[in-house]
């Protein structure tokens, strides 16, 4: 399985290889389409590839055609840096595209700063743009903007009283972070806080733990992939009543159906994509939420993700960039990238500057939903 894994990736980086150099602009991608953060990596992979197609039928950018260089690490950092490398040094892109997680994202930052080629994450982590760095942007949601969402909402049904059970991955721990720091400027306080590994399958000392603190009102699990899905069984076996909150590290239908009957009534926080069709007609991401939604599920056969939609938003985003420019320079790229403005993805509005490079409003940027009937609800 490994052999042919190491096969699969050769296989993507050699996408459009019957194209000479000069016909091309190319644009890397580093996902984690296998292995634990594959419905993640799956959808940005199938988004990626779908529409560097549909820009090519179109007439390419600036009158070439666009070339991915694809590359699955399966969520590996050690993997996501040797890629990086080759893309870099080898595949000769001019801006990369991923990966996929927090981890992996930070332990490439250095190269593409030193090699002064932008980079568009698709990971949560507001470390990887707070600090600025010049040459490092973000298209999602960062875990800070889902803290404080969710501390709002609390607020709201004033429950003070926050118990957290965190994922130990680079995501998870993050979140945990930044909802930590802002917790007190809602009124919030953390009363307990349990952490899981991410080979870990059974969550419940944590959760008992959680079910012994005294006054426990809401419980929160930042965290990714399966892991969030366990919390929520072990939830629900164990009976507890105070509401449960998950992050938009779980936005996706295949949380729901991990999860299955103990998900009801989870809430968390999610892009807008993900219920595209129940959007207000004024919401300003409409449009393009519910374009990329029903062509994504007819291209791919597969329901809508918010991880696909980062997908979309980062290779519009470039590809804007090197026709503004009128050049594929990495460096005149990334000053484009910087100047994008009114930028309607499907993750919300954007407006860049040298002082933001994420630039996403949170009101149309974020969702807080509710999971009832197997279905996500907009909670208004």
């Amino acid at each position: 399985m490994k052999k042919l894994l190491q096969i699969i990736a050769v296989g993507f980086a050699l996408f459009s290889t019957t194209l000479t150099a000069g016909d091309t602009i190319k644009i890397g991608a580093i996902v984690a389409a296998t292995g634990p953060a594959s419905f993640l990596g799956d959808p940005e992979l199938k988004t990626l590839k779908h529409y560097t197609e549909k820009i090519n039928a179109a007439g390419g950018i600036n009158g070439k055609k666009l070339e991915l260089v694809a590359y699955d690490t399966g969520a590996n950092p050690k993997k996501a840096v040797t890629f990086t490398k080759r893309l870099l040094h080898k595949d000769g892109v001019v801006a990369i595209i991923g990966p996929s997680t927090s981890g992996e994202t930070m332990a490439i930052i250095p190269m593409m700063e030193k090699a002064e080629v932008p980079l568009v994450s698709m990971a949560g982590a507001v470390a990887i743009i707070n600090p600025v760095k010049k040459y490092i942007f973000k298209i999602v949601a960062t875990d800070r903007m889902a803290c404080q969402r969710i501390m709002q909402d609390l607020k709201d049904r004033k429950l003070t009283n926050l118990a957290l059970i965190s994922g130990s991955g680079g995501f998870g721990k993050s979140m945990r972070k930044q909802c930590k720091e802002v917790a007190p400027d809602y009124g919030i306080k953390i009363v307990a806080d349990e952490t899981y590994g991410k080979k870990d399958t059974d969550m419940t000392a944590q959760l008992l733990k959680i079910k012994n603190t005294a006054d426990v009102q809401a419980v929160l699990n930042p965290g990714f992939g399966q892991g969030p899905a366990i919390v929520t069984k072990n939830y629900a076996q164990l009976k507890l009543t105070a509401p449960l909150y998950q992050s938009h590290g779980v936005a996706s239908k295949k949380y729901i159906e991990i999860a299955g009957a103990a998900a009801e009534g989870v809430r968390l926080v999610s892009p807008p994509v993900v219920v595209a069709d129940k959007l207000d007609d004024s919401h300003p991401v409409k449009k393009t939420a519910l374009a990329y939604k029903n062509e994504y599920e007819k291209a791919t056969g597969s329901q809508v993700s918010s991880f696909g939609g980062h997908a979309y938003d980062a290779l519009y985003v470039i590809t804007n960039a090197i026709k503004a420019a009128g050049s594929a320079d990495p460096k005149k790229i990334r000053d484009e990238i910087e100047k994008t403005q009114n930028f309607a993805g499907v993750d919300g509005v954007v407006n860049m500057s040298a002082t933001d490079h994420l630039g996403l409003d949170t009101k149309s940027g974020m969702v807080l939903l509710d999971i009832k009937d197997g279905d996500w609800t907009i909670v208004k």
